[in-house]
């Protein structure tokens, strides 16, 4: 959909296909090129709207800020805002500032486009996890006092330091400082004379709140924010009037470092001279503790990058002492008679999750901020689906026999594939794109040209439902794992059944291979997994995993082929060390059968499916 910015538009919904307003006749594009979808803020001074950038072939998303002052203070504001565009260009450079795209007047409307930051507020993660670690707070200020030095060696003072303007970026982890509509540019004598009294009550500094607001103000919004993340109670309930000091400790389980302890102390010092001056200087102190060197980042493109986080194989893994999978959100909106979530699949870049269900929906999320991005009509169960490499195609297996094949950024059909003679009920693209694979209650697996949709070939050999394929990642073998109780290889050069292996006592619900191909898995309703060393087209049982009491139903390996995700009737998942076949954790969080599981490519988000419509995303942190 298309969203009108007419402040007075009574209809503001309209076709995305839409150029002008269907009911005021508005403008819906700025500079032709950015369409705002949907309103996701408001402030004193205007609107904030989630935007897409039309002038870019794949999707690209933006955020559009909208001026609508009061007219009591709009020369005021209108400077201001001004003001926001000119610091926002020059500090955009760091990639824990949101980038500049455009500052547009429009229709006698001034308009900011910004970077959209994907990703969650700190106020959020403090209402949905509770209260940070002492580690957590460490992290957060080895992450956002180089961005205060950044700004304030830019002569920019932010004025409004609070968990809400704190983001913290899915893709990467690390946090992002937004909204500059506050901050106060200094120039010549401008930091000894009374300006705006401004920011928000609770976090502003003392010297702030009578309009003399200084760098050493950002420090202590910053410290007044790490307490309220520590304690999860109001900086107002924070600070004792009777005594004149803060007593964030009454309210701490157990008590504080005391590095950390003497470090947020001064930081909260309400005499300015006895603060510290600068962010380096508490960055210095912060230095001085070893606990502190784990935090430390390095810089990267567009500024710091990689909060916390390290390189393990191809998948990045944060560096806390204990890492585990943590739930972070949850997708809601399948129905349908069992709303059953029958497969997931995350795009290429891991910025879209696609997912299947009982309710002939398509759902396309974007999953790091809860966004339905597009929904499209199957016509049919959905059972299967599956990206191409490249990202530009999505195919879907479903109840009526049909492999349809959608363009994932238009939700349009490109075609349909029909010679299956029962459902389809697994799809599977070739590592370069070029081959789908797909297969059915028919009993077969087909093989087909992408391009053209010519059928290539057909495999029989299983007697029963095939319930899951997976192509090696050199393109060279498919497995499958069917009801007849049978694991399958395939050599795809000649069409050859490379091995039957006959290990389960029940049906084979999903097979999977390793990203290095050197493993394959399977997972079947007799509650067992195997997981098998694959080589030169010779195989050897490793492993059998009997964690589940009841029958696993979807297996992931990780992208660094290191961890294997099991789901099962049982409503849990599991997550083993395949070196090993240890069960590392098992995640209970789901309250029916989990149907559906799937790895970001980067190695960081699970996201899981259950008969109850649900989708889980879980975070590696």
């Amino acid at each position: 959909m298309s969203y009108c910015l007419n402040p007075r538009c009574q209809k503001p919904l309209n076709p995305d296909s839409n150029k002008f307003c269907q009911y005021c006749g508005y403008k819906l594009l700025l500079l032709e090129r950015y369409r705002a979808i949907e309103p996701i803020g408001q402030g004193g001074f205007g609107k904030t709207f989630l935007a897409i950038d039309e002038s870019v072939t794949e999707i690209s998303r933006c955020v559009i800020k909208q001026f609508l002052p009061q007219r009591t203070n709009r020369t005021k504001a209108s400077e201001l805002f001004r003001q926001e565009a000119e610091r926002l260009s020059k500090l955009g450079s760091l990639s824990q500032i949101p980038e500049l795209l455009a500052h547009v007047e429009q229709d006698n409307h001034q308009y900011l486009v910004q970077e959209f930051i994907d990703g969650q507020s700190l106020a959020q993660e403090l209402a949905e996890s509770g209260a940070f670690s002492e580690a957590q707070i460490r992290q957060l200020l080895a992450d956002l006092l180089p961005v205060l030095q950044f700004i304030h060696n830019g002569q920019v003072i932010h004025r409004d330091i609070k968990p809400e303007n704190i983001i913290r970026r899915f893709s990467q982890g690390d946090l992002v400082l937004v909204d500059f509509g506050a901050a106060k540019v200094i120039t010549g004598t401008a930091l000894a004379r009374t300006g705006t009294v401004i920011g928000t009550p609770g976090y502003a500094a003392p010297e702030q709140a009578i309009g003399k607001a200084t760098f050493a103000s950002d420090i202590y919004s910053l410290g007044v924010t790490c307490i309220h993340l520590l304690t999860q109670i109001d900086p107002f309930e924070l600070y004792s009037v009777s005594e004149g000091a803060w007593i964030w400790r009454d309210f701490l389980s157990s008590p504080p470092s005391d590095a950390l302890g003497r470090v947020i102390d001064k930081m909260l010092t309400p005499a300015t001279k006895r603060r510290y001056q600068s962010a380096q200087e508490v960055l210095e102190d912060l230095k001085s503790y070893p606990a502190y060197q784990k935090y430390v980042r390095t810089q990267g493109t567009r500024g710091l990058y990689g909060v916390g986080i390290k390189r393990a194989g191809d998948a990045l893994l944060p560096l806390n002492d204990s890492p585990t999978w943590r739930l972070v959100t949850t997708l809601k909106g399948h129905s349908g008679l069992f709303r059953r979530v029958h497969c997931l699949a995350f795009s290429p870049d891991g910025e879209t999750l696609a997912s299947g269900s009982d309710d002939c929906n398509i759902k396309l999320w974007k999953h790091r901020n809860r966004y339905l991005l597009m929904q499209v009509y199957a016509d049919s169960l959905v059972f299967s689906l599956a990206f191409s490499p490249d990202g530009q195609m999505l195919a879907s297996g479903d109840y009526n026999k049909n492999i349809k094949l959608w363009n994932p950024f238009t939700g349009s059909l490109k075609a349909n594939l029909t010679k299956h003679e029962d459902s389809v009920t697994a799809v599977a693209f070739s590592p370069v794109g070029q081959t789908l694979a797909s297969a059915g209650r028919d009993n077969k697996i087909n093989l087909w040209q992408v391009k053209g949709g010519k059928l290539l070939g057909t495999f029989y050999g299983h007697n029963n439902w095939v319930e899951s394929i997976a192509f090696s990642p050199d393109g060279q073998t498919l497995i499958s794992g069917a009801d007849d109780n049978t694991i399958k290889l395939w050599d795809l050069n000649n069409g050859r059944l490379l091995e039957t292996l006959s290990v389960h006592a029940d049906y084979v619900r999903s097979v999977c291979f390793s990203p290095d191909g050197k493993y394959f898995a399977s997972g079947s309703n007799d509650k067992t997994i195997t997981i098998w060393r694959f080589h030169q087209g010779q195989v050897e049982l490793l492993y059998t995993l009997c964690g589940h009491s009841k029958r696993v139903i979807a297996l992931a390996f990780s992208p660094n082929g290191k961890i294997l995700a099991s789901a099962s009737a049982d409503r849990t998942i599991k997550i083993w060390n395949c070196d090993t076949g240890e069960l590392l954790q098992t995640l209970c969080e789901h309250t029916d059968t989990v149907t559906a599981i799937a790895f970001s490519p980067d190695g960081i988000t699970l996201a899981s499916g259950c008969r109850g419509g649900k989708i889980l995303i879980w975070r590696w942190e």
